[in-house]
């Protein structure tokens, strides 16, 4: 079980969680409870490194020296603190309960501080035998320790991968992730209030529905819970014991008898489109321009390439975060003679939006189905790029809400 921030924000909050938790507790079924620290505690903390350690914490890069492994000292605190009082919590319900911390289990993660993965957990050790004695095991998400025992943190959202992470490691039957939504829908509630909870949703699906904008779950959790087929049931923490409280299951497309030719409509504001007009057309042109935006960590989406009118040279088009077009637009005319373009147009008032369903491996008309519905609308589309389960586009950022409700409606989605 995973409760995140918002899900213990409080002192009331962390005693609803006992009680859930309590619910959850039956005869020969042991429990592992990853949290969160309470919600604005890591802001909080953050905000101390850098106010202590000025430039150097911001967003420990390198790894593995100077300031970077004491900001994740720091920034870890907060899982500790909430681990103690759910352990205090389940304690005056009269459950036996302890806290642990990372580097007891231990939960051993390279030296990439604020940003590590995991590389092992141990799942024979005195972890396992407390939860097999009937104990409640209360586990801080979001960290891990190296080989050196050097705390690690794994970057926002990393406390669904170390939820995901332990249950593979102890075999748990399911992995559940309690957050302030009560399950996976079909897109934004608050954009379409038509838009359905989902019973179940595959792994695909989820994991580009997490890294095409949705929020519910955290792209890494997702991508091990595929690898180690972990069952994933997302739910809420603001249901009392008792109440209906389905979620919905993230697991094997075997597993969903109906397959929806879409599942859902994701959106991501975050976007700029970079238009490199007049490429040199030769081997390695390419390489050379995403080598360079990726040695400076940008993340690089949507890539389209064309021919130029002009003979010997192309036109790249490439999406990426928009708070990093700026840097992209440094890194691309600093290497100008090099990769010898003509043009470079950046433009940040974009969005993406995308349709997802592993039913489109099946179907045909889906392009033809989203593109007349945001042509009825007058919504031009930019860029087009597809997957196996998924097309997206990148359309003016002003339309997006827009089309996310006539994408909805378009695929059938709109609850009754």
């Amino acid at each position: 079980m995973k409760f995140g921030g918002t899900s213990v924000g409080d002192v009331e909050r962390i005693r609803r969680v006992a009680r859930i938790v309590a619910a959850e507790r039956k005869p020969g079924k042991g429990i592992a409870v990853v949290v969160s620290a309470m919600s604005g505690e890591t802001d909080r903390l953050v905000k101390l490194a850098r106010d202590a350690g000025g430039e150097s914490a911001n967003g420990p890069a390198a790894g593995g020296s100077g300031f970077d492994d004491e900001y994740d000292v720091i920034v870890s605190t907060g899982e500790q603190v909430t681990t103690g009082l759910l352990a205090l919590a389940l304690r005056q319900l009269g459950i036996p309960a302890r806290s642990w911390q990372n580097w007891q289990i231990p939960v051993r993660s390279d030296a990439a501080h604020a940003k590590a993965r995991i590389d092992s957990i141990d799942e024979k050790g005195e972890l396992a035998r407390s939860i097999d004695a009937g104990e409640v095991a209360v586990i801080p998400g979001f960290q891990g320790v190296t080989a050196e025992d050097r705390i690690t943190t794994l970057g926002r959202g990393g406390s669904d991968t170390s939820a995901v992470a332990i249950a593979a490691a102890l075999k748990a039957d399911r992995c559940d992730i309690y957050t302030d939504v009560d399950g996976v829908y079909t897109t934004d509630p608050r954009i379409v209030p038509k838009a359905r909870r989902l019973e179940k949703i595959s792994y695909e699906e989820m994991l580009e529905m997490a890294s095409l904008g949705a929020k519910v779950l955290q792209t890494r959790s997702v991508e091990l819970a595929m690898a180690q087929r972990v069952p994933v049931r997302v739910l809420s923490s603001f249901v009392e014991p008792g109440e209906p409280n389905a979620g919905t299951i993230v697991c094997d497309e075997e597993e969903i008898v109906e397959k929806q030719i879409v599942s859902g409509v994701a959106y991501s504001r975050d976007e700029a489109k970079v238009s490199l007009i007049g490429v040199v057309d030769a081997p390695g042109v390419a390489a050379d321009i995403f080598g360079r935006l990726a040695d400076a960590n940008i993340n690089v989406d949507m890539i389209v390439q064309s021919q130029s009118r002009q003979e010997g040279k192309q036109n790249i088009v490439f999406t990426c975060p928009d708070r990093d077009a700026p840097r992209a637009s440094d890194i691309l005319h600093a290497a100008h003679e090099k990769i010898a373009f003509d043009e470079l147009h950046i433009k940040r008032d974009v969005a993406k939006v995308s349709v997802i369903g592993i039913g489109m491996k099946s179907q045909v008309g889906v392009a033809r189905t989203m593109f007349s519905a945001l042509a009825a609308k007058g919504i031009n589309i930019e860029v087009i790029a597809t997957s196996e389960i998924k097309i997206s586009v990148i359309i003016d950022s002003q339309y997006v809400e827009l089309a996310v409700r006539a994408l909805h409606t378009a695929y059938g989605l709109d609850a009754a």
